[in-house]
């Protein structure tokens, strides 16, 4: 055998380059618990595998169809990363998948993320992944997996990005938008957002900048709280409230308001020839919009295709059907309001 076969013993190692695998084994420690809180009929949620398994039977289908979305936090993460409020990002991460599942009429099932850093501090990294475990445990589905990389030279220092995959099932004959069986006259029925979730958080830092106000200063658009708490409040989780109601027969089509606004999503859920006809005096539009409206001179029209304005998420349903719907959103904790008709 040639001597340039033999290990130097000066040689590099991975750690040398920038790449702590120790650090990556005890993050996996870290999370399992996490993971294992998520479990769910169909699905063990433990992590260690090359893959993961999921009992469709076990969870209760007969003839399911397979939904599966992917998504990430955008530059939200910018505020997490230069505040150090990680906590709430992972639960953008869920419900940038799972609300997009749900508006397919899809029940969520399984959660993979995907986690990117120049430098791996487990303390950070911890916490968007405890932040994942609650928003999987808020959608009922199980985090069964993910991939962390340390990649320096790609990322600067510890800076990170997230990416999120969600799977979902739906019975044959029962996915959303039911376009067949939309008419004009059929009511928009929108479900209060949470503040502006997980979009337009570019065009945000451009307004925050332009405010002069810093990251720890009071909010002026929210009582008692610092600037970055309120715009890093999570996405809301449409999941529980509205699956019931979509199992029910009672939902024909549904939209998750993400990026393109109220302008841009609704039509995703809406038959050719009908168009969405927005009352938008029929909910009062939330403090934190009005102030990027009156600080950036924003236009209503560039607020409601960059922005949910309110609404996170929207149904359409017979006009017969709306008080039933009306009632189990309200029961089930939402903030629930007609917003308009189809034309």
């Amino acid at each position: 055998m040639s001597d340039t076969t033999k290990p130097l013993d000066n040689g590099l190692t991975y750690a040398d380059a920038g790449v702590d695998i120790d650090a990556g084994e005890m993050l996996v420690e870290a999370i399992k618990p996490l993971a294992k809180s998520t479990r769910r009929p169909g699905a063990e949620a433990s992590l260690g595998g090359f893959g993961a398994l999921f009992d469709l039977k076990a969870a209760g289908f007969v003839d399911p169809l397979i939904v599966a979305t992917t998504d990430g936090v955008g530059t939200k993460l910018k505020i997490a990363i230069e505040t150090g409020r990680h906590d709430g990002v992972g639960v953008d991460l869920v419900a940038m998948c799972v609300n997009d599942l749900l508006a397919q009429g899809a029940e969520p099932l399984l959660f993979l993320d995907y986690y990117a850093t120049g430098r791996l501090e487990i303390d950070a990294a911890r916490r968007v992944v405890a932040g994942i475990a609650e928003g999987c445990r808020q959608a009922g589905c199980a985090l069964v997996g993910g991939e962390t990389a340390e990649m320096p030279g790609m990322y600067s220092g510890g800076d990170y990005d997230l990416a999120g995959f969600s799977l979902g099932a739906v019975e044959r004959g029962h996915a959303l938008p039911y376009l067949d069986r939309q008419f004009a006259g059929d009511v928009i029925i929108g479900l209060a957002s949470s503040g502006p979730h997980s979009n337009g958080y570019s065009l945000i830092r451009k307004v925050v900048e332009k405010s002069g106000l810093g990251w720890g200063d009071d909010a002026p658009f929210a009582k008692d709280r610092s600037l970055a708490q309120a715009l890093m409040e999570p996405t809301r989780i449409y999941v529980k409230p509205v699956l019931p109601l979509m199992k029910a027969g009672l939902i024909k089509g549904a939209a998750h308001i993400t990026g393109g606004g109220l302008i841009e999503n609704p039509p995703r859920c809406i038959a050719d020839g009908l168009t969405p006809s927005f009352d938008w005096d029929a909910w009062p539009m939330p403090a934190v919009f009005q102030w990027l409206g009156e600080v950036g001179g924003i236009s209503d029209h560039e607020l409601r295709r960059t922005f949910n304005c309110g609404v996170g998420f929207i149904l359409i349903v017979s006009p017969e059907n709306v008080e039933a719907v009306l009632e189990g959103l309200l029961e089930a904790g939402e903030a629930a309001f007609v917003c308009g008709q189809l034309v």
